[in-house]
């Protein structure tokens, strides 16, 4: 019997996807969801939910909520009195009805963070960075964007979306971007778009060079500080203010869920800029504003980070207490001197393997960083320490690693960073 049309596609469409799947299963790259319970004023520790309906005491070492804001009592009051006094959702987006004085507040806060005249809230720092990216050309006609080679995916994604020129240049090469910078005609509007801290290697932009690059050819500078803000600088506002450099940038891109505790992106950066983004992005126009109890508690963050050094500096500690403790056992940790700290595995089937078993055996939640987030051969499990990561907690990983280590056999030679 012929098959009918609709059973046809079916096979296909089941066929196409099996395929898919299978790749990832071959590649030992297949990403499954843990499902972790945090528990409120206990992070990092968690319970992670069994199919069984049993549950396990677990650690989570691979968190981006690396200060612990994310149940910290300044947030949740915000966030609380602000649920009782607007309700769950904003009811929509910014221009419609979704702009309150919860809005407005975390805007001129974040412009203050950053010495900028004003900011612009999006729902995350990926839909931040994508949307602003992908505006520019509209404002500025002819835009040639210099993109670091490791820049984040959002940033790809924005500038592959714009339909302008790029050039995409050498990881923090300087003389590789000056190359290009000449070879792009005077008068050429240009903007050089990079991060401050790459997460995957923890390593830092030099910005202060890419600035005296940006003034000598004229070119606009747009940083993601994503990793950096509310971990460095004397307030929290990142690299560039611990470095003294906010002033030379333009365009300063954040996130709200990360050190912050919250949820939500957003850039800072001139009233006019801000301005023609609000009025030209699809991706800011089109959206639901933050639910303004999400926006009160990143306010209430980012107010109180701006005078808390102290949880900065054990932020930095257990950091440098960790890389330590696996320097010690002759681990192949990639050091730039950053909060993060990556563990390079160099196997996809071995680094699945090591964060499952750190998981099952000693309650440890790390997940693997698998390509195509990192080049094939570059493999690797990412430590994020936090300031309520004990001794204790460190020393259990650091026995779990050891053993595991051992195990698989694996190369104990350090990296250079």
């Amino acid at each position: 019997m012929t098959q009918s049309p609709s059973s046809s596609k079916a096979a296909f469409v089941d066929a196409a996807l099996e395929s898919a799947l299978q790749t990832l299963h071959d590649e030992g790259r297949y990403r499954t969801f843990i499902d972790v319970e945090r528990a409120q004023g206990k992070f990092p520790h968690a319970k992670r939910r069994l199919a069984d309906g049993t549950s396990q005491d677990v650690t989570i070492w691979c968190g981006n909520d690396y200060l612990g804001m994310g149940q910290h009592p300044v947030v949740l009051e915000a966030m609380h009195d602000a649920l009782e006094a607007t309700g769950a959702g904003s009811g929509g987006t910014r221009n419609i009805s979704g702009t309150t004085v919860f809005h407005n507040a975390l805007e001129a806060e974040l412009a203050d963070l950053h010495g900028k005249e004003a900011a612009l809230l999006f729902t995350s720092a990926y839909i931040a960075n994508d949307a602003t990216l992908s505006t520019l050309p509209k404002l500025f006609p002819g835009l040639v964007i210099l993109s670091d080679a490791l820049n984040h995916a959002s940033m790809i994604e924005g500038i592959r979306r714009n339909g302008g020129e790029k050039r995409i240049f050498k990881h923090n090469d300087l003389a590789d971007l000056r190359a290009h910078l000449e070879a792009i005609p005077q008068g050429t509007p240009k903007l050089i778009a990079f991060e401050s801290i790459y997460s995957m290697d923890g390593d830092f932009a030099p910005i202060a060079a890419i600035c005296d690059l940006a003034d000598e050819f004229g070119a606009l500078t747009y940083i993601d500080e994503v990793h950096a803000v509310g971990m460095y600088g004397p307030r929290g506002a990142g690299v560039a203010e611990r470095d003294g450099l906010m002033a030379r940038i333009d365009i300063i891109n954040g996130t709200l869920a990360k050190a912050y505790g919250v949820m939500g992106g957003y850039i800072a950066a001139s009233a006019k800029m801000c301005d023609a983004i609000r009025s030209y992005a699809p991706g800011f126009i089109f959206t639901t504003s933050l639910p303004p109890a999400v926006a009160a508690g990143a306010c209430a963050s980012v107010k109180f980070l701006k005078t808390d050094q102290e949880l900065r500096q054990k932020h930095q500690d257990a950091a440098a207490v960790l890389k330590l403790r696996l320097r010690g056992l002759g681990l192949p940790i990639i050091d730039h001197g950053s909060h993060i700290v990556p563990v390079h595995v160099g196997d996809p089937v071995k680094c699945k393997m090591i964060s499952d078993r750190l998981l099952d055996e000693f309650g440890i939640y790390v997940q693997p960083i698998n390509f195509p987030t990192v080049p094939r051969g570059t493999e690797r499990l990412r430590f994020t320490p936090s300031p309520v990561h004990s001794a204790e907690m460190i020393g259990d990983l650091v026995t779990g690693l050891d053993a595991l280590w051992s195990h698989c056999a694996l190369n104990r030679a350090e990296l250079s960073a």
